[in-house]
């Protein structure tokens, strides 16, 4: 078992046969041969660094280095010579096959090693072969060789193992499965975790041919046959009969964490949650020192929503072991829990080690900003210098200045950022042009974006916050050039559609184009992956712009009361004021007038007010 194990690897290194051991006989052989044979095995070997460390190698070739000049050119008319005997590989052949994989010559290198390794004694050359074969070939000829060998070496057991690996890989299941028959047949526990490795199919009609293939097979004694079998049942949500078959590979393995993580898995679809986390928490004591099951606890406690018992565990976790993920998901959980005292004492625990610094500064500011320390959280968020969170620190850092109304230190962040970070100067340009809009600067949030477009010509995030900020009806020309240049980039994004639906609509309120638009991203299901809730109620509030440009009044409430109710924003909820007071609907006016004051502080002096369309 220990050679299968070590061998089914052989397609990923180039010597895993043992070169060094093959050399040696061949150089032993060809001392005796013609000395011209000894010059190109010296040769070969000053092209082979792997043995220029062996110095019994050494030592017999260097002997006659001299005589090397003018070798290679003969080296073809030795190689043809096989003093070797016949039912045995023939060195010289093996030397020639070598040459040839050396030069890329792959088809010549396995016809050579296919046919020696056919002879007595060959298993080394087979496995070299076979080697060749999986760098060279498709699956399905790696596995034709194999099974030829084995059919000549029937006794030879780890070739089983290769037969098998490789059926499973080319999905010949039958083949697999009666190979997997004979190995256990031989050994019912022998242990084919290499054997199953990478082979899991993707297609579920695979996974059905697989699994019926394995039904075939007694398992009952063997874990690794087993889990597979657990794994495709629970996929094809048949718990209880996957519950039989993990329950067997417990028996051989009791505390191997996959298979009790498994079992786990499947108690979730025939149990209560009181029992699966029982189960845990048992296979967890039996092993204290293993993290993983500490996790999959905790995770599957905040899946239930029970974050106070996942919580209480973490802190437990993180009392035992040494371990920073184990930290920084024990602080997020507290941040969850409003914990902020714990949160701050583990984050800043965290924060003593550099590879998590910049998260545990930046989970500080969330947690001092949830806390109302404002000026706390701004020191925080603005030492954040991670890559990958340094854009969502500096937009809080932003909206914090803004809140105090210091327009200048919000532009000072985001000009900054640019300096910092050339990767999101673009989108630190709109947002600095958001905030000269908000400010009703708008023709200096056109010309922040006109210069930023050329800076990065080719982003199309500057361009279409551009778009945004142009006027439907006095820049129609302009803005429908660049919304086309962008469909032309991007015919399938969403939102460039609806701008032009917008666009189209606005100089138009009979557009049939504008219209159909708008609809076919209102008709996209939710369990389209083009879905978007928020593009969703934007287009629905176009339409029903449209429809109250049109005094279609009842189309309007029809398009948006559901969506208010559900999800209310300012922008919905007063195009249904203005239909109801087309109706002449009071009485309803007056519900949402008042809903919308306290919602949205309608009818005040707020920057909230204003709809922002990027």
């Amino acid at each position: 078992m220990k050679l299968f194990g070590t061998s089914l690897h052989l397609q990923r290194v180039h010597d895993d046969f043992n070169l060094q051991a093959l050399w040696r006989k061949i150089v032993d052989r060809l001392c005796h041969q013609h000395k011209l044979a000894l010059m190109l095995s010296a040769c070969l070997y000053l092209g082979a660094p792997a043995l220029a460390a062996d110095p019994n190698i050494s030592v017999s070739i260097t002997r006659n280095i001299e005589v090397i000049d003018g070798a290679v050119n003969s080296a073809t008319d030795v190689l043809v010579t096989d003093s070797s005997p016949r039912d045995e590989p023939s060195l010289y052949a093996l030397l020639n096959a070598e040459f040839a994989a050396d030069r890329g010559d792959m088809p010549r290198a396995l016809t050579i090693y296919k046919q020696q390794s056919f002879k007595e004694n060959a298993t080394p050359v087979f496995e070299r072969a076979l080697s060749l074969s999986l760098r060279g070939e498709g699956f399905e000829s790696s596995l034709a060789f194999a099974k030829a060998w084995q059919e000549r070496n029937p006794e030879h057991v780890p070739a089983w193992f290769y037969v098998a690996h490789l059926a499973l890989k080319a999905h010949d299941y039958n083949l697999a499965a009666q190979t997997l028959t004979l190995i256990l047949r031989d050994d019912p526990r022998a242990d084919l975790s290499e054997v199953l490795v990478g082979i899991y199919p993707e297609a579920d009609e695979d996974r059905r041919e697989l699994l019926a293939a394995l039904q075939l097979i007694d398992s009952k004694q063997n874990a690794s046959l087993s889990v597979l079998k657990a794994g495709l049942l629970l996929q094809f949500d048949e718990p209880k009969m996957a519950l039989v078959h993990i329950d067997r590979a417990l028996v051989r393995q009791p505390d191997y964490v996959p298979f009790i993580t498994l079992k786990a898995d499947i108690l979730r679809k025939l149990e209560s949650p009181d029992v699966v986390t029982e189960y845990l928490s048992q296979a967890r004591l039996r092993s204290p020192s293993n993290k993983s099951l500490y996790l999959y606890e905790i995770r599957y406690l905040l899946d239930l929503g029970q974050s106070r018992q996942a919580w209480d565990l973490l802190l437990n976790a993180n009392g035992r072991f040494d371990d920073a993920e184990i930290t920084l998901l024990a602080a997020l959980v507290s941040l969850d829990i409003e914990e902020y005292s714990s949160a701050d004492t583990l984050l800043n625990q965290l924060a003593k080690s550099t590879s998590y610094l910049d998260q545990a500064y930046y989970y500080l500011g969330i947690s001092a900003e949830r806390q109302q320390r404002f000026a706390q959280a701004k020191y925080y968020l603005n030492g954040v210098m991670q890559e990958d969170l340094v854009l969502a620190a500096r937009k809080k850092v932003v909206a914090f200045e803004l809140n105090d109304n210091n327009t200048e230190a919000a532009i000072a962040t985001l000009e900054e950022l640019r300096q910092q970070f050339e990767m999101f100067a673009p989108e630190a340009y709109i947002l600095q042009a958001d905030i000269l809009w908000q400010q009703d600067q708008k023709d200096k949030a056109l010309a922040l974006l006109s210069r930023a477009s050329r800076e990065h010509p080719d982003n199309e995030d500057l361009l279409f916050a551009r778009v945004q900020l142009l006027d439907n009806r006095s820049d129609y020309v302009i803005k429908r050039t660049l919304l086309n240049h962008l469909q032309g980039l991007d015919p399938n994004h969403l939102a460039y559609k609806l701008s032009y639906a917008q666009l189209l609509l606005a100089n138009n309120r009979q557009s049939q184009q504008g219209i159909a638009l708008a609809q076919a991203i209102v008709q996209i299901r939710y369990d389209d992956p083009r879905y978007d809730n928020n593009l969703h109620l934007q287009a629905l509030n176009v339409l029903a712009d449209n429809a109250l440009a049109n005094d279609e009044y009842a189309q309007v409430i029809s398009y948006l009361q559901t969506p208010y109710d559900v999800l209310p924003t300012l922008e919905s909820g007063v195009l249904l004021l203005r239909a109801y007071q087309g109706l002449g609907n009071d009485n309803q006016v007056k519900i949402l007038l008042e809903d919308l004051q306290k919602r949205f502080s309608f009818g005040q002096q707020n920057v909230n007010d204003r709809i922002q369309l990027y």
